[in-house]
């Protein structure tokens, strides 16, 4: 499953999935990579410069993550251009959520946030629960 949200001409899609192999359930630890995908529809070059994550995991607690790029680039993107990356998460339960926001400047030096959605972080060791 996807999750996309446009900010100011600039989307950005989330794409995550769980990682069976790197798990480990019995010992409370679940892993998800997650590939983002951001693309400039606007008619300005921006360049992203930070990001904020704000990470919950299935038992309500709240870890933020912030910091300079992505994978330790901070991408420049004309119009029309786009900039995909792959990152992870553990976290200590079978599921959780993540969302968060960039900070972007465009090339005549404003700046400005752009919303990442907020995504599920789902595994095959959480029960069904229906409200």
């Amino acid at each position: 499953m996807s999750y996309s949200e446009t900010t100011r001409s600039i989307q950005v899609t989330v794409e995550p999935r769980f990682l069976e192999d790197q798990s480990q359930p019995e010992n409370h630890h679940y892993v998800w990579a997650y590939q983002v995908r951001i693309e400039n529809h606007g008619a300005e070059a921006v360049q992203l410069l930070n990001r904020y994550w704000r990470i919950t995991n299935a038992n309500g607690l709240t870890q933020e993550v912030e910091g300079p790029g992505v994978v330790g680039e901070q991408p420049h993107l004309a119009p029309g251009e786009s900039f995909v990356y792959t990152s992870g998460c553990p976290l200590p339960t079978a599921s959780g959520i993540m969302q968060g926001r960039y900070e972007m400047q465009s090339d005549r030096g404003e700046r400005f946030w752009i919303a990442i959605p907020a995504f599920s972080l789902d595994s095959p060791h959480e029960a069904v629960r229906i409200n």
